[in-house]
């Protein structure tokens, strides 16, 4: 089976270097003092760059063929909408020319001032309420248009699309096939009908990926340092990563996370039938994501519980416990 990840442009970014860091940020204008700091992130590569009589700087270069230039503009520009809008994001530095998306060589990046921070406490509702505060403020602003270039979040794209290919990746034991092909169907029929209960879900621009890693923590509150996974989804896609724990602390941390939110954004509450299928639609992206990326060498390196029968088994041990999650009844908000 062919895959991008093995063409030439993916190849020569597999070889992407300390030497060809330095150059492509020398290249936009930097003098670079040789210090270079390789960032925890696997999808892009993302460094922490040394300069000449300034604060490091943070470089991101991105992986061919996941976005289209358009998309990765296009996400550029809505982390600048949210800055102008005094939302604490960190947004992609522009040339003179107002270009944020930069070429060196065969490379694709962008370059960002350096933020720091902490991971908030998941279990502190006071913390929760104020990243709700947050999120209503961000998605005021994503609801103000759609997205041109970017994806949807939904059951065809996080489900079909992931099921086709473990179904057709050689990375699935043999034995597993028929297990897995049945418990999917019925978990992808069951989505739907979450789907269904939740009626006319308005799609609008959101961060994709709210868990509690991808926020950052100051004394100033709440900011994200990137919006790689920013696409159309249901307002609940950046809710439900921080609701963990049994019903009481999730429903706990949905009271806290709904108290800041609705203060700037209004919450389609119909939305809570979504959480489960949500929960679904991510753990069969994220394994079909790890069995597309896995000829990448920095895979194995970062994840070598993967491509083992004991992995492929616990994973469909999970999506069973999925099936029985969505026949529950939603969280109920207390507000």
């Amino acid at each position: 089976m062919h895959s991008p990840d093995n063409d030439d442009e993916s190849l020569r970014y597999r070889d992407l270097g300390p030497d060809q860091v330095l150059d492509a940020v020398e290249s936009a204008g930097w003098r670079c003092d040789g210090r270079l700091l390789a960032l925890n992130s696997y999808e892009n590569r993302v460094y922490q760059v040394g300069l000449e009589e300034a604060p490091p700087i943070i470089a991101k270069f991105y992986r061919p063929h996941r976005w289209s230039d358009d998309a990765i503009v296009e996400e550029h520009a809505f982390s600048q909408e949210l800055a102008d809008a005094e939302v604490p994001v960190v947004a992609p530095l522009a040339d003179g020319d107002g270009v944020t998306l930069r070429r060196h060589a065969a490379y694709r990046f962008a370059l960002f001032p350096r933020a720091g921070g902490r991971a908030p406490e998941p279990d502190d509702l006071d913390q929760l309420e104020i990243i709700g505060r947050f999120i209503g403020r961000l998605h005021a602003v994503g609801a103000v248009r759609a997205f041109d270039h970017r994806p949807t979040l939904d059951a065809a794209s996080f489900g079909d699309d992931a099921c086709r290919f473990v179904l057709a990746c050689p990375l699935l034991p043999p034995e597993l096939e028929t297990p897995y092909r049945t418990l999917a169907e019925d978990l992808l029929q069951r989505v739907r009908w979450c789907y269904e209960r939740a009626g006319d879900v308005q799609l609008i621009r959101t961060h994709g990926d709210m868990h509690i890693g991808n926020i950052l923590w100051t004394e100033a509150g709440p900011h994200l340092v990137d919006l790689d996974d920013a696409r159309m989804a249901p307002a609940i896609q950046d809710l439900w990563m921080l609701l963990s724990g049994d019903r009481a602390d999730r429903t706990a941390a949905l009271d806290a996370l709904l108290t800041g939110y609705t203060d700037f954004c209004e919450f389609p509450m119909r939305q809570l039938h979504l959480v489960e299928a949500l929960r679904t639609l991510r753990l069969l992206h994220y394994n079909a994501w790890l069995a597309r990326r896995w000829s990448d060498p920095a895979f194995p390196r970062a994840f070598p519980w993967f491509n083992t029968q004991r992995a492929w088994q616990q994973h469909i041990l999970d999506l069973r416990e999925q099936a029985a999650a969505m026949d529950e009844p939603p969280l109920e908000a207390g507000n």
